[in-house]
């Protein structure tokens, strides 16, 4: 990859700090965004220092629409060749059944998961059809697919976000920018501790099956984006080999 730059929102922890390490890897400079400065600055400091590219932080919220519009500005600055987009940011909240469900969760959802990929989007699309290059990867779920038992909300901001890729890749038709989804199955990640409102994350969740890494899924985003420019890799469902679908009824446990 030629010497441009990534932005990777959400990129404090899991899935977000491993791709903007392996995309540093492969040549890019990477801007990092999350709501974590202490964490930005860290693994800034590291991917700078082990694979010699460009780094830039940007501390804001992506639900923010002012914010994003303020940080963007700033980015065109330090960065006018946008490469790569990744949407990564997002999180769920609560396990709840929908009629017990918390709305303050269900916004921090929607305005992350949704809004926060929205946001973004529409600030760098129309940047990388005047550059005449570019790449979105949106950051999904399986759970996008298929929901589960107190994941209604946080399974219908996953349907949005390959909706709104699907939707996107035929309103950029005619332009060489392409868009992709990843929809990543079970993944060792922050992302149950989040769940579940920073409680520490019970041991039979992982107990008896090998879920993904983070590392997969930034591995998978770094081959998407490698493919020659006529290939654009619509989506990825990605599920560890003992994980058959969605719900604890499809996870194969070694006793």
């Amino acid at each position: 990859m030629k010497k441009t730059w990534a932005i990777v929102t959400g990129a404090t922890s899991g899935f977000g700090k491993a791709i903007a390490e392996k995309l540093a890897s492969d040549g890019l400079n990477i801007i990092l965004t999350g709501r974590r400065l202490e964490r930005l600055t860290e693994i800034s400091e590291k991917i700078a220092a082990a694979y010699k590219v460009k780094t830039k932080i940007l501390n804001f919220n992506v639900s923010s629409w002012s914010e994003c519009q303020t940080k963007f500005d700033e980015i065109i600055s330090i960065a006018p060749e946008i490469e790569v987009l990744v949407n990564n940011a997002g999180l769920g909240r609560g396990i709840e059944k929908l009629q017990e469900g918390k709305v303050s969760d269900w916004e921090e959802m929607i305005d992350t998961n949704i809004k926060g990929l929205l946001y973004m989007t529409r600030l760098v699309v129309p940047h990388m059809i005047a550059q005449k290059s570019g790449h979105i990867v949106n950051i999904g779920s399986v759970v996008g697919r298929w929901t589960y038992p107190g994941g209604g909300v946080y399974s219908a901001t996953k349907f949005a976000v390959r909706a709104i890729t699907e939707s996107l890749r035929m309103d950029l038709m005619g332009t060489p920018i392409r868009v992709t989804n990843i929809a990543p199955g079970m993944a060792e990640t922050e992302f149950v501790k989040v769940v579940l409102h920073g409680a520490e994350i019970p041991k039979a969740v992982y107990q008896g099956m090998t879920p993904l890494k983070a590392e997969d899924i930034a591995e998978s985003v770094s081959w998407c984006l490698s493919r020659p420019k006529h290939v654009n890799i619509s989506e990825l469902l990605i599920y560890p080999t003992d994980q058959a679908g969605v719900g604890p009824g499809y996870i194969n446990r070694k006793t």
